[in-house]
């Protein structure tokens, strides 16, 4: 593996994969950092898992990413060019008519539903339900992916690809009150990681949740695009 950066030396490591388990294993005259500490070895704890395992050699961190049966070493520069240089992300001016009273319909059982992602990988998630909300006389439905405390939302709209990343949006919405009722807020629509970077790995929405209007709030599409 050749890691595109001037800041660590050519010569660093191998990474043993043996077994689905992947070890880092440091040459002698190579300090890299785990948990702030030098090692020379160790299992990498991937990112789909708790206490993910993240090595350190100067500005540059790098983990081990799993996509279905897809392994990968990501490396960031915390100083690198485009971070430095960031210059924000434009938005849409904030609308209060884009904060929306929406119910929640639950599916008993819940239903799996299928997400794609940039690699062409299609994932199985169960939805608990259907955030449902109206928008100028008419209905509109997000299957919902269930994050703990919170309800995630992979959505695209009529400013995909125009105004806003061609791959859609994430939202976050607290879970339904006692009478079933959400805060849709697309004010806080944002770019999934996949907009800054062609190295990311972004769920995209699924089919149904391609909406059918045009949501003029929350972020646009940064750069290019990806």
């Amino acid at each position: 593996m050749v890691i595109e950066s001037d800041k660590v030396p050519a010569y660093m490591g191998e990474f043993i994969f043996k077994d689905s388990i992947v070890i880092m294993k440091v040459y002698d005259n190579v300090q890299v950092l785990l948990n702030e500490k030098p090692v020379k070895e160790s299992i990498m704890i991937d990112d789909q898992k708790k206490d993910m395992t993240v090595f350190e050699y100067g500005t540059v961190r790098w983990n081990l990413i799993i996509r279905g049966d897809k392994y990968g070493i990501r490396f960031r520069d915390l100083n690198s060019h485009l971070v430095k240089n960031f210059k924000g992300i434009e938005r849409f001016p904030i609308n209060e008519d884009w904060k929306l009273t929406a119910n929640f319909e639950a599916y008993n059982p819940p239903k799996k539903i299928f997400v794609p992602n940039v690699l062409g990988q299609i994932d199985e998630e169960l939805s608990p339900g259907a955030v449902v909300f109206e928008k100028d006389g008419d209905t509109y439905r997000i299957d919902a992916i269930d994050e703990g405390d919170r309800l995630f939302l992979i959505i695209a709209d009529e400013t995909s690809g125009e105004e806003t990343y061609g791959g859609g949006r994430f939202l976050y919405v607290d879970k339904p009150d006692s009478a079933g009722k959400i805060i849709l807020d697309f004010n806080k629509a944002y770019n999934p990681p996949c907009v800054f970077t062609k190295f990311a790995t972004c769920p995209l929405p699924p089919e149904q949740n391609y909406l059918k209007l045009k949501i003029t709030a929350g972020e646009k599409n940064y750069g290019e695009g990806h």
